[in-house]
Parts: C-alpha cells; sequence; structure tokens
C-alpha cells in the first residue's frame, strides 16, 4: 500500500501541479487584499476537491452509461497524459495556463478567480479528473481505495498551500528552479503515460 499511495501521489503532484498553480494564481490575485486571497485559495481548492471526488467515486459508472471501456478510457487519457507531459517538457504547459490567466485578469469585470481559472481547469482539469477516474479503476477494495483518496487529498492540502504562500514561495523557488522541477516531472508523467497505454492495450488483447 505504501507503494500505491507514492506513485499516486507522485501522479497527482505533476499533474495538478501545486508549484506551478502558485505564480497563476500570484498575478491573478495581485490586486486583492490578503483576506480576499485567503478566501478565494480555499475557495478554488474546495471546489476542484469537490470536482475530483465526484469523477473519483461515480467515474467509472458514468464511463459504463456512455458504453465507454475501462481499457479505451485507460488508453485514451494515457495519450492524453503524454500530450500534457510533453507540454512540460517544452515548457508550454506553463506557457498556456499563463495566456490563460493573462486573458482572465485584462477583463475588468471578473473579480473572483478561485472558480474560474483556478478550481477548473487548473487543478480539476481534463488531465487530473482523467488521472483520477484511471487510478481508481486500477484500485481493488476499499483499503486501496482509501489509499488514492489519501493521496489526492494530500495534494490538495499542498496546493492549498501553495496557493496561500504563492507570493513567498516564487520568490523563493525563482523561475528557473520551477522550470527545471516542470521538465523532470514531465518525463516522470511521460513514463507513467505510456504505462496506462499498456495497461488499456493489455486489457483489450485479451
Amino acid at each position: 500500500m505504501i507503494e500505491l499511495f507514492v506513485s499516486t501521489l507522485i501522479t497527482f503532484f505533476v499533474i495538478i501541479d501545486p508549484l506551478g498553480c502558485a505564480p497563476i494564481y500570484a498575478g491573478l490575485s495581485a490586486g486583492a487584499s490578503a483576506a480576499q486571497r485567503r478566501t478565494m485559495a480555499i475557495r478554488a481548492v474546495g471546489v476542484a476537491s469537490a470536482i475530483l471526488l465526484v469523477f473519483a467515486l461515480v467515474g467509472e459508472d458514468l464511463l459504463r452509461g456512455l458504453g465507454i471501456s475501462l481499457a479505451s478510457f485507460r488508453i485514451a487519457g494515457g495519450i492524453m497524459l503524454f500530450l500534457i507531459a510533453l507540454e512540460m517538457v517544452f515548457e508550454k504547459r506553463t506557457q498556456r495556463r499563463e495566456d490563460r490567466a493573462a486573458e482572465v485578469a485584462r477583463d475588468p469585470e471578473v473579480e473572483d478567480v478561485s472558480i474560474f481559472p483556478m478550481a477548473m481547469p487548473m487543478i480539476a482539469g481534463p488531465g487530473s479528473i482523467a488521472s483520477v477516474m484511471l487510478l481508481m479503476a486500477r484500485t481493488n477494495g476499499v483499503e486501496a481505495t482509501a489509499v488514492v483518496l489519501a493521496a489526492l487529498g494530500t495534494i490538495l492540502v499542498l496546493t492549498l498551500v501553495a496557493l496561500l504562500a504563492a507570493g513567498p514561495l516564487m520568490r523563493l523557488l525563482g523561475a528557473r528552479i520551477e522550470a527545471v522541477i516542470t521538465r523532470l516531472l514531465g518525463v516522470l508523467l511521460a513514463a507513467l503515460a505510456v504505462q496506462f497505454v499498456m495497461d488499456g492495450l493489455q486489457v483489450s488483447l485479451r
């Protein structure tokens, strides 16, 4: 179970990317007071947690209702995660997030950024939703399910801490260190994505 927790923890850390969300949130909430930034950070993580929990618990039933097999979802999810990994390695994902944040910041009517773009799609985006469904589909038993949910909860708490400490955290890490971490995590995610595809193909070819 320790191996499952560690691998799941790394997966969610790579996909949700708390350190990558922090600078975006710092920029979006620059004009807000400390109390407003704290409230928006809590709301963003809370909404994202609810979205991911719903997909974790009923995602498999939803796929079944749509007539989609788990093997097909594993292959599709693995391909999607691999594309995200490529963007991380070549720093395209960070640029896209920054562009999206800039669009929101340019709109004077948008004040509360907790739901969009922070909760969704930055925290609970397609990658994290696919990951939680894939990982839940691979678990057997209540204990394994609890381990996956515990790992998800740990990363969401870490994300909340990163958002609350966004300003000081960015000054501590710096842009270069963040870029190196992002690329390393991208390589790990690429390997995990290939494993998802292989698992799906093995089930399909039986």
